[in-house]
């Protein structure tokens, strides 16, 4: 059987965590912390970034800094894992519920402005797949509604949009490190800040609310609670596993290149015969090879296929339910057929196995299992 995902070693990960374990710093902010929080802010010319235990709670912390309140209302996509928006709930604010492109399956920017209201606070694109959201046309509406941009990363570290790093144009980006992203410490996560003007309070918010960070800076002579905040501060065994993930990047991102180029390759002519999408990758993009997916001619092929390629041994996934017709979105306003390409995609939508060690040959049965499915 060819797992749907498989966690994969890069090369030093248990020497790493054995130096961490050597040196008796078990806890957060340790040396691999500050190795890693270096390696990213020079790859992604990012202004400040902190380590996190996950995306999730990176953008819990976004949240706590715009000091987001009950009545606020902040524009997510409806296509995008719950994380996205527990992150705004938990702060009572009021989630409204985007529609995403056909195309990229990104944050509809065409749709965007007519969401805005006086209640408005931010914007939240989504980069599906690692592919970059428009992100010229979001900045222009945020500035010109005053409204702050925080890009949910968890699929597109080291993917750029013109050029630039994904992650680096709102005031906040947030990358996810759980082991089915492309570098992994098991669970993690990273919230990259943008707009100096936030560190300090953010490194207060990631010591669950005091001034600690100033303390062993010798800022301060003591440290008290200043702020509210929560322990996210992963330990330095995470981040020394990581480190050796992070200097491997350019060994991982070639090997999940040719993955999904081999997808690519040997899927194209099967799928435009048999009216299948596989993924769309503007030019003025470059993605960082997280998924290959597929959107089949219909719902019932899509329920087909993935117990089908499973009697072929091969694993597969469907992925966002769209979030506007959960319990908990109606429950907020979501209404159907308030995002009809979501509601559409969603049902459609299977995943390939996708993970580093992947062999040609099982490639080679991944593609015969698929062309082997009756449309």
């Amino acid at each position: 059987m060819i797992p749907f995902n498989r966690p994969c070693l890069a090369g030093r990960e248990i020497e790493y965590m054995q130096q961490a374990a050597g040196e008796r710093h078990l806890c957060g902010d340790g040396r691999f912390t500050a190795q890693c929080q270096e390696l990213l802010k020079g790859a992604l010319g990012a202004r400040h970034v902190l380590l996190t235990t996950s995306c999730t709670h990176a953008l819990e912390m976004s949240a706590l800094l715009l000091k987001l309140r009950p009545g606020d209302e902040v524009i997510i996509p409806s296509f995008t894992f719950v994380s996205t928006v527990n992150a705004f709930v938990l702060r009572g604010v009021r989630p409204v519920f985007a529609d995403i492109r056909p195309d990229t399956l990104n944050l509809d920017e065409a749709g965007l402005e007519k969401l805005v209201t006086p209640k408005t606070r931010a914007i939240v694109p989504v980069h599906y797949a690692g592919v970059g959201c428009e992100m010229a046309p979001i900045l222009q509406i945020a500035q010109r509604h005053g409204l702050a941009v925080v890009e949910d990363n968890a699929h597109g570290l080291f993917g750029r949009y013109r050029e630039k790093y994904l992650g680096t144009f709102g005031a906040f980006g947030t990358l996810s490190f759980h082991e089915t992203k492309n570098f992994t410490c098991g669970e993690g996560g990273a919230l990259l800040i943008n707009d100096d003007t936030y560190l300090e309070a953010a490194e207060i918010v990631r010591e669950k609310g005091t001034n600690r960070r100033a303390f062993l800076k010798g800022a301060v002579d003591k440290y008290t609670w200043v702020e509210v905040g929560s322990s996210y501060l992963p330990s330095d065994l995470l981040a020394a596993f990581l480190y050796a993930q992070l200097e491997a990047k350019d060994s991982i991102q070639e090997a999940r290149r040719r993955i999904w180029s081999f997808y690519r390759s040997h899927l194209d002519q099967w799928a435009r015969e048999g009216g299948v999408q596989l993924p769309a990758v503007p030019a003025h993009c470059d993605q960082p090879y997280h998924m290959f997916y597929m959107l089949l001619p219909t719902a019932e092929a899509r329920e087909r296929a993935i117990p089908f390629l499973r009697s072929q041994g091969v694993g597969s996934a469907f992925h966002y339910l769209p979030l506007h017709l959960s319990g908990c979105g109606l429950r907020l306003g979501g209404r159907p057929g308030d995002c009809p390409v979501t509601e559409d995609v969603s049902a459609r939508l299977l995943r390939l196995p996708f993970y580093n060690e992947l062999t040609e040959q099982e490639l080679l049965q991944v593609v015969a299992a698929v062309q082997r499915f009756p449309l």
